[in-house]
């Protein structure tokens, strides 16, 4: 079974063409200056976190951690999370995902989270009960709160690219197409 990265149930959530694209023809990945713009954001942010309290996270204490790779054979999943914390009382860890937007999370984002959620409370033992998103422009953090009904979804959603990259065919095209315009897949779409 392929391991799959969290941002593939993310791009899947968002467009699932674009999972198929990466697992069905590899050899095509083209980037945008959003996509470039979007990493040195968020490696500037990695800085200024260091110095900030955790009061935004609604903390006064916990340990930090950024860039954590973790991985489990169990969803057959992997990936790297902006940034953790471990607050020792009450016992928790928290992923917390950088945004380089002023947009509030959509369901893409918020599949990420659960599943950055998911991976860390198997690979820290430690109760995973929500997540934050931290909106870069605005220096402000949105709680997401994780349900079984999430986690129902995530492992469905790893379910489906599996079945679709065994079977290697191309799924329909998202319902918004105003996701395409900025789509760096765009030019492959032949029916949009």
């Amino acid at each position: 079974m392929t391991i799959l990265l969290v941002t593939d149930l993310k791009q899947y959530t968002y467009c699932p063409r674009i999972v198929y694209y990466a697992y069905c023809l590899p050899d095509l990945r083209p980037t945008t200056p959003n996509m470039e713009l979007g990493q040195t954001a968020h490696q500037a942010e990695e800085g200024r976190e260091q110095r900030r309290s955790l009061r935004t996270y609604g903390l006064t204490q916990g340990e930090r951690a950024f860039d954590v790779w973790l991985e489990s054979t169990n969803l057959g999943l992997r990936g790297k999370v902006d940034m953790t914390i471990c607050v020792a009382q009450p016992p928790e860890a928290i992923p917390v995902e950088y945004k380089d937007s002023t947009r509030q999370s959509g369901a893409h984002w918020v599949m990420q989270l659960t599943a950055y959620g998911m991976l860390l409370q198997e690979n820290s033992g430690l109760p995973v009960r929500r997540g934050f998103f931290y909106y870069i422009p605005t220096r402000r953090s949105q709680e997401i709160a994780f349900t079984a009904a999430q986690q129902s979804k995530l492992r469905q959603t790893i379910d489906e690219i599996h079945a679709m990259i065994a079977l290697e065919k191309m799924p329909d095209p998202p319902a918004s197409r105003a996701r395409c315009l900025t789509c760096e897949f765009r030019r492959f779409c032949n029916d949009i």
